[in-house]
């Protein structure tokens, strides 16, 4: 390949580029992935206005899960880009229930769980708990619900 003046050759090039790979972070590359991550999982919401069209809560929650999935490697490697990781993530989650996408994958069945099934024999709705079933407990005004106090439920700023 013959290289015009003034141009870099091949080697020049490839040298060039090795000189910048070398500079390269890999946590420079997961904070920018979750980056991406974060902006297209918001436009695939289609909430943003022009976006409506590109609307797929599919797409959301890999989104979801995929940032999810990284915050443990951020927490250890760039503990203070965490809060504003969650902040985004929280905001994406809440875009995802706003779309109809069911409740945010972090409140989802747990991996490895069993989701609810519906009865057998398409019999219809469950019967209601009978008495002697546990109830669920009831919440105070002010007081955590048990989202919140399983602790599955991130609140910003606790």
């Amino acid at each position: 390949m013959s290289t015009g003046p003034g141009q870099p050759s091949e080697e020049e090039l490839r040298a060039a580029y090795e000189a910048e790979i070398k500079k390269v972070r890999i946590e420079q590359i997961l904070l920018e992935n979750i980056v991406t991550l974060i902006n297209v999982g918001m436009r695939k919401s289609g909430i943003a206005p022009g976006t409506e069209d590109e609307r797929d809560p599919g797409q959301v929650e890999v989104a979801i899960e995929a940032i999810r999935a990284q915050l443990p490697v951020v927490e250890r490697v760039a503990p203070q880009q965490v809060a504003p990781i969650r902040d985004a993530l929280s905001q994406l989650q809440m875009a995802y229930v706003r779309i109809g996408g069911g409740p945010a994958p972090s409140e989802a069945t747990p991996p490895g769980a069993q989701p609810a099934q519906a009865p057998a024999g398409g019999e219809g709705p469950a019967a209601p708990p009978s008495a002697s079933e546990p109830q669920p407990e009831q919440t105070k005004p002010g007081e955590p619900g048990p989202a919140q106090r399983s602790g599955r439920l991130w609140i910003p700023g606790q």
